[in-house]
């Protein structure tokens, strides 16, 4: 089965973008994803081709019509889960990517302007996707990263199948750091337990280094993993 990503957006120029280069690039040219970026200018139907109209109730911006990008949702709807890019949707999740990322693609939905007629996320089944707790100039970046998210869990995408088991967020935690040669650099050594050969050592060093970082750097990452360790059962061995 290939990952199929459908893109609905004013700038399908911008596409594939970053993702036609590496990892993403190479599967896209090996046929282990598909990319179609469709415009959604194409289903409006007035001579000037509009998508938008002012504020109901006023304002500033522009918004766009829920009548022309559900023209353009319904010309490519299928089996796949239709998202729409809004930070005022559910932040994406490592847990997210990977149930997308195991299923048949994503018809992805780009906004512009002051956003989407609310009407259309009653009238069809979308799924609102933010990336973080800021505002781009449209939906295409966070797309694009939402691809890539995708794109490297896909079968033979990486170069090892492991590759993607041990990152930040797969276990609720920031990854523990990495070194690699040389030994000494600046007067900075790698720590010497990575060089011990002794893997339970290793395993336990990596270990804490992710639950201290993510203690310190992601409070609130650390309080959800904590807070679900409390609540359930420990595993033979664990403390």
């Amino acid at each position: 089965m290939t990952f199929a990503a459908t893109v609905l957006t004013l700038y399908p120029e911008m596409f594939p973008g970053p993702l036609g280069l590496s990892l993403a690039g190479r599967a896209l040219g090996e046929g282990r994803w598909s990319l179609d970026a469709v415009n959604i200018r194409d289903f409006a139907t007035d001579k000037h081709r509009s998508v938008d109209d002012t504020p109901a109730g006023g304002g500033a911006g522009m918004v766009l019509r829920a009548d022309v990008v559900a023209r353009a949702i319904d010309h490519v709807a299928d089996d796949r889960p239709v998202l729409a890019m809004t930070p005022r949707g559910a932040p994406l999740t490592q847990a997210r990517v990977r149930s997308l990322a195991a299923g048949p693609g994503a018809v992805i939905l780009c906004g512009r302007f002051e956003g989407f007629d609310e009407r259309l996320f009653e009238a069809r089944a979308i799924e609102e996707v933010a990336i973080g707790d800021y505002v781009l100039s449209g939906g295409e970046m966070g797309a694009l990263v939402l691809l890539d998210a995708c794109v490297r869990l896909l079968p033979g995408v990486m170069g090892a199948a492991s590759s993607g088991d041990e990152e930040s967020f797969e276990s609720g935690l920031l990854e523990y750091p990495h070194y690699t040669r040389p030994y000494e650099w600046e007067g900075r050594t790698i720590p010497e337990v990575l060089r011990s050969g002794d893997h339970a050592k290793i395993a336990a060093w990596r270990k804490q280094r992710a639950e201290d970082d993510t203690r310190l750097r992601r409070p609130d990452l650390w309080e959800r993993h904590s807070g679900a360790r409390v609540g359930r059962p420990l595993a033979r061995g664990e403390d």
